[in-house]
């Protein structure tokens, strides 16, 4: 693991309804640095902060006061069309819910966020397969996410998520919306991922079993870390 800065964030706070009557901050003052190759998770009940997070971290929403870098880029400083640029290349994104486009095969899906980003198609088509093998769903090229079971789709996802390189793997509640085995398969693929790809993993969860299998758990709770418990050697086999 290198020691690359991927994430920083300091002193981030988050209000809504600012200057209001009900004005609320979810977030009171988040400080954290996330390394190039690290697995980690931030884990919070439901109404921690996690989800406010989760959407700065991912460029999603700008925080009301401190400072994140993603990459060494101070992202407050960007308008919404280098925002966008940001999210398609440097974020990869794996969501609960899968978000994959319908009437769509699994190829074109993975293929998306190449097109976007302006790739041409024959390599496109070269990625989309190479990841489609990285998550054993080859055969399924063809299948359009109707065909495909709750954690095809996720699998499919992941590989979208991929698709241009990212420098941080951002994944909500991946195994939310999946059974116990299915979402064992799906951790064992991010550990595969981390371990083979040297991708940088950022795992949102709800669960403390999930977060037990990362290198590194950040602890969130009304809107401040608790804990933070630092790298350590996990076994991922």
């Amino acid at each position: 693991m290198s020691n690359k800065v991927v994430i920083s964030m300091r002193d981030i706070i988050k209000r809504y309804y600012i200057g209001k009557p009900n004005e609320l901050q979810i977030l009171n003052g988040i400080s954290f640095d996330v390394t190039e190759g690290e697995f980690v998770s931030i884990v919070g009940a439901s109404g921690s902060g996690k989800s406010t997070l989760m959407n700065i971290i991912g460029a999603l929403d700008r925080p009301t006061e401190g400072t994140y870098l993603l990459g060494g880029v101070d992202i407050s400083t960007l308008n919404d069309v280098e925002l966008s640029r940001i999210r398609n290349k440097e974020i990869g994104f794996v969501f609960q819910t899968f978000n994959l486009i319908s009437r769509t095969n699994a190829l074109k899906n993975i293929e998306m966020p190449m097109m976007y980003a302006g790739i041409p198609r024959k390599q496109r088509m070269q990625r989309a397969e190479e990841l489609l093998e990285l998550v054993d769903m080859a055969d399924r090229a063809d299948h359009q996410p109707n065909e495909l079971s709750g954690g095809q789709k996720q699998r499919v996802a992941i590989a979208r998520a991929m698709a241009n390189h990212p420098s941080i793997l951002l994944a909500d509640e991946p195994t939310g919306a999946l059974d116990t085995k299915t979402g064992r398969m799906i951790m064992d693929l991010f550990h595969k991922l981390h371990r083979e790809e040297g991708t940088t993993i950022v795992l949102i969860t709800h669960s403390p079993e999930l977060a037990e299998e990362t290198q590194r758990i950040v602890t969130i709770s009304d809107g401040s870390i608790i804990s933070d418990t630092g790298v350590r050697s996990y076994a991922a086999d």
